[in-house]
C-alpha cells in the first residue's frame, strides 16, 4: 500500500490573497492500489507525506483552465520547513528604520572622528611643524592597526592579486599627494581656512572631468560652480592670516583627491574588496610611496631637533597628541569608506559638505580663530555652492561627448 496526496482546489479572490486570509484546501491521505510495471516511477511509502513545494498556484481568471497542479512531497521523518520570505509592511518599515539609524550612526561617527582628528592634528603641527612626518605617521599607524586586526581575526583579510595592487597604485599616489598637501596647508593656516578652500573640490572635479575626460554635466552643475569659486575667493582675500603655501596646499589637495576618485572609479570596477579593507590597502601602499619623500624633504636631523623642542614646550602630552591624530585620521577615513558601502555617492557628498561645516565651526571655537563677517560670508557661499552642486549632480553621471 502506498500513500499519496489529494489537494482540494481552493477558491479565493485576489483581495483575499492580498489580505493573507486565503488558505489552501485540506490535505487528505488516501490509499491507492498497487501499480505494477508503470512507465513512470511512483513514490511508495507507508508514511504520511508532506508538501514541500507546489507549482502553478497563480491567480487566474475563471475562464482559464489548468490541466494539472504539480506538488513535490517528502516523507514525514525527513521533514524540513518550507522557506517563505514575505516582507510585511511593518517588517519593511522596521528594516528601513534600522537602515536609517545605521546610516545616521555612520555619519555621526564620521563627523566626530574628523573633528577630533583636525583638532589634534593642528595641535601637533603648531608644536611640531613637520607635515611630511606627521602624514607618514598617520598612514603607518593605520596600516599597523589593520595588520593587527587581520592577524587576530577582528577583520577578514582581503584576497588580492597583483592586478589589484597595480590598479591601486595610481590611487595611492594621488592619495599621498592629497594627504601631504592638506597637512602642509594646515601647518601654515587655520584649520577653518583649509577646509573652506577644500570645499571647492567639486569645482576641480567638474573641470577635470570636462576638459580631460570629455564628460558633460547638466547646466545646474556648471552654475553651482559660481558660488563655490566665488565663496572660496572671498574667503581667501579676507583671511586675516593668509599664507600662500597654505592656500596652495589646499588647492593641490583638492586636485589630487579628484584624481584619486577618478582612478579609484576606473580601476576598482568589479573588485570585491570591502570599503574598510580597500582603505587599509590604500594606506599601506601610500605609506610605502611617502616614506622616501618624507626623508628627502625633511629628514631625521630636523625631526630629532623638532621632537626635543616639542617635548620641552608641551611635555608628555605631545606624544598623546601625535598618537591621537594618527589613530583618528585612520578611523575617520575608514568609517567614510565603510559609509560608501551603505549609501549613494550623492548622500556621501552631502554628508561630506556637512562634515566640513562641523570642522570649520568647531575649529573656530576651540582655537579661537579670529574671523571677519565677510570671511564667514565667503565660507557660507562656498558651502552653499557645494550643496547646490550635490543637488544638481543628483542622478546625473557625466556623459562623454
Amino acid at each position: 500500500m502506498i500513500s499519496s496526496v489529494r489537494l482540494r482546489t481552493p477558491t479565493f479572490t485576489s483581495a483575499q490573497f492580498s489580505n493573507q486570509k486565503c488558505c489552501l484546501g485540506k490535505i487528505e491521505y488516501c490509499s491507492l492500489p498497487n501499480i505494477q510495471n508503470a512507465k513512470q516511477s511512483i513514490l511508495c511509502s507507508s508514511k504520511p507525506l508532506h508538501i514541500s513545494s507546489a507549482e502553478s498556484f497563480a491567480l487566474v481568471a475563471k475562464t482559464q483552465k489548468r490541466s494539472s497542479i504539480k506538488c513535490d512531497v517528502y516523507e514525514a521523518d525527513r521533514s524540513r520547513p518550507i522557506e517563505i520570505n514575505i516582507d510585511l509592511p511593518d517588517q519593511q518599515a522596521r528594516k528601513e528604520t534600522a537602515q536609517t539609524l545605521k546610516i545616521s550612526l555612520y555619519f555621526a561617527t564620521w563627523w566626530a572622528l574628523n573633528v577630533v582628528f583636525n583638532i589634534y592634528n593642528k595641535k601637533v603641527l603648531n608644536a611640531f611643524p613637520f607635515p611630511w612626518l606627521t602624514s607618514t605617521l598617520s598612514l603607518a599607524t593605520g596600516s599597523l592597526m589593520m595588520l593587527i586586526s587581520w592577524a587576530v581575526g577582528i577583520a577578514e583579510a582581503p584576497k588580492t592579486d597583483m592586478d589589484f595592487w597595480k590598479t591601486l597604485f595610481p590611487v595611492a599616489v594621488a592619495h599621498s599627494i592629497g594627504h601631504v598637501a592638506a597637512t602642509v596647508s594646515m601647518s601654515k593656516v587655520a584649520v577653518s581656512f583649509t577646509h573652506i578652500i577644500k570645499s571647492g573640490e567639486p569645482a576641480f572635479s567638474v573641470l577635470v572631468s570636462r576638459f580631460l575626460l570629455g564628460e558633460t554635466f547638466p547646466s545646474s552643475v556648471y552654475l553651482s560652480l559660481l558660488p563655490i569659486i566665488g565663496g572660496c575667493a572671498l574667503a581667501a582675500v579676507t583671511e586675516i592670516n593668509f599664507n600662500m603655501i597654505g592656500f596652495m596646499g589646499a588647492m593641490i589637495s583638492n586636485l589630487a583627491f579628484v584624481f584619486r576618485n577618478i582612478f579609484s572609479k576606473k580601476g576598482m570596477k568589479g573588485k570585491s574588496v570591502s570599503g574598510m579593507n580597500y582603505y587599509a590597502c590604500l594606506s599601506m601602499l601610500s605609506l610605502l610611496i611617502l616614506i622616501p619623500f618624507a626623508i628627502a624633504v625633511e629628514g631625521p636631523q630636523l625631526w630629532a631637533a623638532g621632537w626635543k623642542t616639542a617635548l620641552a614646550q608641551i611635555g608628555p602630552n605631545f606624544i598623546w597628541w601625535l598618537a591621537a591624530q594618527s589613530i583618528f585620521y585612520h578611523l575617520y577615513n575608514q568609517v567614510s569608506y565603510m559609509s560608501l558601502d551603505q549609501i549613494s555617492p550623492l548622500t556621501f557628498s552631502i554628508g561630506n559638505t556637512m562634515k566640513r561645516i562641523s570642522v570649520i565651526v568647531s575649529s573656530i571655537i576651540i582655537f579661537r580663530t579670529p574671523v571677519q563677517p565677510v570671511n564667514c560670508l565667503g565660507a557660507g557661499i562656498a558651502i552653499l555652492g557645494t550643496f547646490l552642486y550635490s543637488q544638481g549632480n543628483k542622478g546625473s553621471k557625466g556623459s562623454k561627448k
